[in-house]
């Protein structure tokens, strides 16, 4: 009798186990992630103007860490936060946090997403190298987005340029975003002359082919890797000096170096955030924590770009005839 009690005790915690493990492979099913704090595979939601440096911080990640592997998805920064919002992603890396409504999304969800600081960047305005005219301001650039000037003869009388055309990467991209909110502070773009490319690769290309080109990309496409002093970008192209007001000053007109971002004297600056909503505590935290923290920052440091939870010390150098 007590022989078939133990048979139907074991009966019972076989049972129980099965159950167990068919609810523990729903949870997998329904959550779609089996990595963990150090090992499995992710995929993570890039803003494209910031795949240099994302690249980077990578390559530096998986080779700490070689049991994880990291599939970056580079997109524009509206479908960055489109698959942060779906899960599809549990990091986003972009040049904002997220809305209050956006929040309202994860609210509903009982788990609230970790948003951190990652970077001053700066938005870039280039033109093609034989352009002899290398000065704009803020205000000019706000005219030229709205339509209101047209031709470089109205930036620089004499200049034998035609039309200023305008090229960012794709209509949906943080730069265009960055354009509308910060420089033209709401007022519509004139749709004339400004053409949306599809990736910063493509701005740059449009731009060394057209003589009369602006182009509008992430600071972090002009990484020159072979000067470690960030005091050239890379060439091909002229990077504009920008003064914040008009008339145009050129002892107060800027180029995006980093020590001039650090200090904010560059007017088109901006903050880079890393978005994790990550419940599981996993590979995603590890990879947003690893950005934020002392390796990640020194990488963003060597980019040209200028941490934000790290010191930053400048250095005047001094130039020598």
């Amino acid at each position: 009798m007590t022989h078939i009690a133990l048979n139907w005790k074991n009966a019972f915690l076989v049972v129980a186990g099965v159950l167990l493990c068919a609810s523990c492979n729903r949870q997998k099913v329904s959550d779609g992630y089996t990595d963990t704090l150090n090992e499995g595979t992710i995929p993570v939601a890039v803003d494209e103007s910031l795949r240099p440096i994302i690249d980077q911080e990578i390559a530096v990640f998986e080779n700490l860490n070689v049991a994880a592997e990291i599939n970056p998805i580079y997109c524009s920064e509206v479908r960055a936060i489109e698959l942060l919002l779906k899960d599809s992603v549990r990091v986003a890396i972009t040049t904002r946090m997220l809305s209050s409504k956006e929040l309202q999304v994860f609210k509903a969800k009982k788990y609230m997403p970790r948003q951190e600081r990652l970077a001053v960047d700066g938005i870039a305005l280039i033109t093609h190298e034989d352009n002899p005219d290398s000065l704009i301001s803020v205000p000019q650039l706000r005219k030229i987005l709205t339509g209101e000037i047209t031709r470089w003869d109205q930036l620089y009388p004499g200049s034998s340029l035609g039309e200023i055309s305008l090229a960012f990467d794709n209509t949906n991209s943080s730069t265009v975003r960055y354009a509308q909110d910060s420089i033209c502070k709401g007022v519509p773009f004139a749709t004339e002359r400004i053409y949306a490319q599809k990736t910063n690769t493509d701005v740059f290309e449009y731009v060394s082919k057209t003589p009369s080109a602006i182009g509008v990309i992430g600071v972090s496409w002009l990484d020159n890797a072979a000067d470690s002093t960030h005091l050239s970008f890379k060439e091909g192209v002229q990077v504009m000096e920008v003064c914040a007001f008009d008339p145009v000053d050129p002892e107060v007109s800027y180029k995006p170096y980093q020590a001039y971002l650090a200090l904010r004297h560059y007017p088109l600056t901006r903050d880079l955030f890393v978005l994790c909503s990550d419940p599981r505590q996993a590979l995603s935290t590890n990879f947003s924590t690893f950005l934020t923290r002392d390796i990640g920052q020194r990488v963003i440091l060597k980019s040209g770009l200028v941490p934000a939870t790290q010191p930053v010390r400048l250095v005047h150098v001094k130039d020598e005839y």
